[in-house]
């Protein structure tokens, strides 16, 4: 066996497959350039590292299960001129996480809770975090159907895990008292441990008639709420922004 055929065996043993691609050119280059072999080593290592890294994000953001992909970047502050753009800024730079610190967004249909809530998702998952989303719908069915098999025990751990969970739409449904008290149990086994993102259409004072019990209510709500970051987003309809924009 040649040295270049033992080579690309060794990196298929250690699955180094961008080492494989490019070893001989940037030993090529490392020549021209006069590099010593710890450059060499380092830029072939390097070019490993990136496409390692880059599809271990691809992964991340796949596994959250966005609706769509739109980023913080992207979001229009000057049509939500209310929103405190300088908090949404920093925290962005994610340390809510490692403070298990949550974010609510409450406001009426529209205004771009969801894009924010994902918007923070897919910065997380570019770090490498651990991220799901659901709809407040989806959650709760998947409960129910885990209580029902046997599994929920199963469920909240692998859900408690989690870096960022994030909620999307509560209160567009009213949730029976038996889901509410199983959605009480996931929030009280992510309490202090790990963040949540929840966006929702109606205010706090009208959980109660969400959750169809006022006890459950205030207890989900005193534990979201006390290492919180709560926006009132109340600004312009995208969509109507987007269907003016057409005519």
């Amino acid at each position: 066996m040649s040295m270049d055929e033992s080579i690309r065996e060794y990196c298929k043993i250690l699955s180094l497959p961008v080492v494989v691609s490019c070893y001989q050119s940037e030993a090529e280059a490392a020549v021209k350039a006069k590099l010593s072999y710890q450059e060499y080593l380092y830029k072939v290592l390097q070019q490993q590292i990136v496409v390692r890294v880059d599809n271990s994000v691809n992964t991340k953001i796949k596994k959250a299960r966005f609706p769509f992909l739109k980023t913080l970047e992207e979001y229009d502050f000057t049509y939500q001129p209310k929103i405190d753009e300088k908090l949404i800024r920093e925290l962005a730079t994610l340390h809510f996480l490692s403070e298990a610190k949550n974010i609510v967004l409450v406001g009426p249909p529209g205004v771009g809770k969801t894009h924010l809530a994902v918007g923070f998702g897919l910065k997380a998952a570019r770090a490498r975090k651990r991220v799901l989303f659901y709809t407040a719908e989806d959650l709760i069915n998947e409960l129910v159907s885990a209580e029902v098999s046997r599994r929920l025990p199963a469920l909240l751990d692998t859900l408690s895990r989690l870096d960022l969970l994030i909620i999307d739409e509560l209160g567009y449904l009213s949730v029976s008292q038996q889901s509410a008290a199983l959605f009480f149990k996931l929030v009280s086994k992510r309490y202090e441990k790990t963040s949540t993102i929840i966006t929702s259409n109606r205010p706090f004072e009208e959980w109660g008639e969400v959750f169809n019990d006022d006890v459950v209510a205030a207890a989900i709500l005193d534990r979201i709420l006390h290492h919180c970051h709560p926006f009132l987003v109340q600004g312009k309809s995208y969509r109507l922004k987007e269907i003016m924009g057409k005519d």
